[in-house]
């Protein structure tokens, strides 16, 4: 009966590590599940960085097109005025 009742507590104590070792298994799987979370938030992070310099760019494109339309309406009304000068 005495060995019986040591087996059994051997076999229990036997499933304890078992479900420990799974527990630690478990436990390591989160933690690179956590780590990819966090690289992925990382990458969002750059995308939307990367948006943002993109819309920058394009305000600056509109911005130098809209000073290029301007200094092209200058030039023709000052080779107008050039024009109209000669022509007199």
């Amino acid at each position: 009966m005495q060995k019986d009742a040591l087996a059994l507590l051997a076999d229990a104590l036997a499933l304890s590590v078992d479900a420990l070792a799974l527990s630690v298994d478990a436990l390591a799987l989160s933690v690179d599940a956590l780590a990819l979370s966090v690289d992925a938030l990382a990458l969002s992070v750059d995308t939307l960085a990367l948006s943002v310099d993109t819309l920058a760019l394009s305000v600056d494109t509109l911005a130098l097109q809209g000073i290029a339309k301007f200094n092209s309406l200058r030039i023709n009304k000052m080779l107008h005025l050039v024009c109209l000068r000669e022509s007199h």
